[in-house]
């Protein structure tokens, strides 16, 4: 076993790696970033980390530099004889390039992980992949997480009188009918159809809506076209309110401005990505989960719990 433990953070996800640091019980590591003149950049770690587990948080969002910098972390963790390297991606980018779904197009999540592993990773955690077939793009370790530890309850909490889940499109059906296992409620479908990407030409609803409490279940929400639009429907519908449950608040554009002018009563997100409670929008910390998990793992202990989704909510 490793004889110690050692966090650190890129710039994209400081916010969550401070938190996350705290709920283990021990500061987040020292990691300087020298920038030059012609734009490049070189990372270093301030403190030893020979023989150590490293783990290093950085969620891999736009702009490319944020995958880039977890790289040059990677590779510099290796260089200076970490026993083990893990990348704890709380956002995994490009996620949604799973396969190819037209001609001549890349698959970009196989070549995400096809590059963290050149760079030396030794296991990846994340959570709530957009498609979970991603964990089998590689050949070492993928733990998995789901949000729906801190969500599940959340939603208990709010007792909701005429409780519904939903799924925003025909691709999270599966997500949403564990919650509504679970819960022990109906299931709602939408089926969106798109003729360019980020833009829904049109939207039916699948189930009936007239006097539920509506919650929308998806992973991510990029534009918020898609789940403002699907709100405003079930509410013309007859819903009693509309709620949305995300896991990464992508919030691309004007997308906070057209949840704030929707219909939704309220959107939960996770703080896999750096966003402000404000407005409609409450976040959830996703902090003791990670930090769990990093205990879990430095022990060589079990994390079953974490990331079988059935099991967990």
């Amino acid at each position: 076993m490793a004889k110690n433990v050692n966090i650190f953070s890129g710039d994209s996800s400081k916010y969550l790696a401070d938190k996350i640091a705290e709920a283990y019980g021990q500061p987040l590591g020292k990691v300087t970033i020298q920038h030059f003149q012609d734009g490049e950049y070189q990372p270093c770690f301030e403190e030893t980390i020979r023989g150590n587990d490293v783990f290093i948080i950085q969620s891999t969002n736009a702009p490319a530099d944020n995958l880039l910098q977890l790289l040059l972390l990677i590779d510099a963790a290796k260089r200076a004889s970490a026993q083990r390297v893990v990348a704890m991606i709380p956002y995994f980018g490009f996620a949604r390039q799973d396969r190819k779904d037209k001609p001549r197009v890349s698959i970009g999540a196989k070549l995400m992980t096809n590059l963290l592993v050149a760079a030396g990773v030794d296991r990846i955690i994340t959570m709530d992949l957009h498609s979970d077939q991603i964990q089998g793009f590689v050949d070492i370790p993928v733990d998995h997480m789901y949000a729906s530890s801190i969500f599940v309850p959340h939603l208990k909490k709010m007792d909701l009188p005429n409780l519904t889940m939903a799924s925003p499109d025909t691709g999270g059906t599966k997500r949403a009918a564990a919650y509504a296992k679970f819960l022990n409620t109906d299931l709602v479908i939408c089926f969106k159809h798109r003729e360019v990407a980020n833009k829904v030409s049109s939207l039916r609803i699948i189930g009936d809506v007239k006097d539920k409490d509506i919650v929308l279940v998806d992973d991510i929400i990029d534009t918020a076209g898609t789940i403002t639009k699907a709100a405003n429907m079930m509410m013309d519908m007859g819903a009693s309110s509309v709620r949305a449950v995300c896991t990464h608040p992508v919030f691309s554009g004007d997308a906070e401005e057209k949840i704030e002018k929707s219909a939704l009563t309220e959107v939960l997100v996770s703080d896999t990505l750096e966003r402000q409670q404000k407005g409609k929008i409450t976040v959830l910390s996703t902090a003791e989960i990670f930090a769990d998990v990093i205990k879990r793992v430095h022990k060589n202990k079990s994390i079953s719990t974490h990331f079988d989704f059935l099991a967990m909510i």
